[in-house]
């Protein structure tokens, strides 16, 4: 399974942040498997911002839920991130991950640099 995220580098203040996790290798569809967000800003920890089912059911971190929206595109076996409202605060690398049957992101891309700034 690989995944491949891509968007831009720099977003500005206020704008929206846009990035898709392309998968090879297995089906967003397939069943008891979710597709996760998760982002590491510098010098902090991971923050797990959400996650979408094979079923399209999203469910997200509370602290990013108002500003948050995941989809997916299933004919190109990819999905999105969306993130509205951003702030400096929202400069992170990026993942995009699997999270299988157990509850354990097992297959992860390689992460995107995301810089917030004017």
């Amino acid at each position: 399974v690989q995944l491949q995220e891509s968007g831009p580098g720099l977003v500005k203040p206020s704008q929206t942040l846009s990035l898709t996790c392309a998968v090879s290798g297995d089906s967003i569809t397939t069943n008891n498997y979710c597709w996760s967000w998760i982002r590491q800003p510098p010098g902090k920890g991971l923050e797990w911002i959400g996650h979408i089912a094979s079923s399209g059911i999203n469910v997200y971190n509370p602290s990013l839920q108002s500003r948050a929206s995941i989809s997916r595109d299933t004919s190109n076996n990819q999905f999105s991130l969306h993130l509205s409202s951003v702030t400096p605060e929202d400069t992170a690398v990026y993942y995009c991950a699997r999270l299988s049957r157990t509850w354990t992101h097992d297959y992860w891309g390689q992460g995107t640099q995301v810089t917030v700034s004017s």
